[in-house]
């Protein structure tokens, strides 16, 4: 009305200025904002249309977040499967997608062992105090003899670090975080297929990292001409990363003289071996046969890093127990990677937790804990064996034209079919068989009186898809 006042002062909105302009600034509330401008227009002010326009773009804007453009991630290929298993309402629904022991009745086990080791701690009052960045001093021999043997001339030598983990993720993840900071450049070559959060892993530090070829889709077993070719092309000095045994997704590991012949390239070559250990024990019931293969490459002189997880093994899927191993040609270098180890850990998560690492620690500290344990770990891995057994008889019955062999010649906790996604898609919609889309199932989540209803589940989609 003539005032030389600017429209927004008088709109009643919060404002500022910039470069001589008014401006109205972002509130937390945009509603009483907008009774602000309506109070403005009872005492008789009406801004103009385009000055309105820019309150009413204000209010707009200070009802967004600042992260409203944020892509939704897509789900979790594997834990993703868990969900939808839970949506559905089939009474005959299957959840084979997560890699987690069942019982016959399909139900989550919690080892004796386990139980005798927390009654044990609990009566020796342990605190839950903090653990040093290391990890506990019990959990550390015990896990670094369990892996190399306590024979082991690189353990007397003291040529080992070794560094509690947050399971085999954590292991991993703080072993590409030194990658990524001490070993510029170096690219990591990853078995095609391999577990799906290997990529993500080493991604997310910034790693470069590649494939080389493993499953013959033709065979359905492993393509070792095809390994040895790619890693012996690959630059001298790379980082190789080898599943210890049981083999995901596929189950199919290397003979032991085809890992002589792995072993001898990365020597040549001076590739560094990384082992990913997450099945030691699971897979064929006995811990040292399952240790082979970083065993001999440490015995033949390499330089390895190894991922160590006891989820399977001792059933801790959410105690988060694992630890990452380096063993060097060195006692005064291993003690300057621990030292950096340490350090990355610290920002990563501190301190590791207490409770899992000294369940594992009562384990193998106690002779007669651990033959309890061997005694378990050789059940599961005999109920696994057993449907497998099944599973190919049932399929062989069904759909004798075709070769089913593979499923008991790949070992540990999955069969990687060679199912198509279109077929793992029939197997999900029309029967709610709930896996992977690359068409691996974990043989830890079938029982016995299952093994029909999947068989017919599994040729339908192979015949019909």
């Amino acid at each position: 009305a003539g005032l030389d006042v600017d429209p927004l002062v008088l709109s009643g909105l919060p404002t500022r200025k910039h470069n001589n302009r008014v401006e109205a600034v972002a509130v937390a509330d945009p509603m009483a904002s907008t009774q602000r401008v309506a109070q403005a227009a009872a005492r008789g002010f009406v801004p103009s249309s385009s000055r309105l326009s820019n309150v009413r773009s204000a209010v707009a804007c200070s009802s967004s977040s600042r992260l409203a453009g944020i892509e939704m991630a897509p789900p979790d290929p594997i834990l993703g499967v868990s969900e939808a298993f839970k949506a559905s309402k089939s009474p005959n629904k299957l959840n084979l997608g997560v890699g987690a022991y069942r019982t016959e009745e399909l139900q989550p086990l919690v080892l004796e062992v386990v139980k005798k080791a927390e009654q044990k701690m609990l009566a020796a009052g342990y605190n839950k105090e903090y653990l040093p960045i290391e990890g506990l001093d019990t959990f550390r021999t015990a896990t670094v003899q369990l892996l190399l043997g306590s024979g082991s001339k690189a353990l007397q030598e003291g040529r080992v670090a070794v560094l509690q983990a947050l399971s085999g993720t954590g292991s991993l993840r703080v072993g590409a975080a030194f990658i990524a900071r001490f070993m510029k450049g170096t690219t990591v070559y990853i078995s095609n297929p391999t577990w799906g959060n290997h990529r993500n892993i080493f991604g997310d530090e910034g790693v470069e990292w590649k494939y080389y070829r493993y499953f013959d889709p033709d065979t359905v077993g492993l393509d070792f001409q095809g390994m040895m070719e790619d890693l012996k092309a690959a630059p001298d000095g790379s980082i190789v990363l080898l599943h210890g045994c049981a083999h995901n997704p596929t189950g199919i590991d290397p003979t032991p003289e085809q890992w002589q012949q792995i072993a001898d390239l990365c020597k040549a070559k001076g590739h560094m071996p990384f082992f990913d250990v997450a099945y030691q024990g699971f897979a064929t019931g006995d811990l040292d046969k399952d240790a082979f293969a970083p065993r001999l490459f440490v015995d033949a002189g390499l330089e390895v890093m190894v991922a160590q997880s006891y989820s399977k093994n001792l059933g801790l899927y959410g105690e988060r127990v694992g630890a990452l191993n380096v063993v060097l040609n060195d006692a005064e270098a291993a003690k300057r990677v621990l030292s950096q180890l340490k350090r990355l850990a610290r920002a990563l998560w501190s301190n590791p937790p207490t409770h899992g690492a000294r369940i594992a620690a009562e384990v193998v500290g106690d002779a007669d804990m651990f033959e309890l344990w061997k005694q378990e770990m050789a059940g599961m891995a005999g109920r696994i064996a057993r449907v497998r057994s099944e599973l190919q008889a049932a399929l062989e019955k069904r759909c004798p034209e075709k070769d089913w062999s593979f499923v008991t010649q790949q070992i540990g906790m999955f069969s990687f079919t060679g199912m198509t996604p279109a077929q793992v898609d029939n197997m999900t919609n029309q029967h709610s068989v709930f896996m992977t889309r690359d068409g691996r199932i974990s043989l830890a989540g079938l029982s016995s009186s299952k093994v029909d209803y999947l068989a017919d589940a599994i040729v339908d989609s192979v015949r019909n898809h």
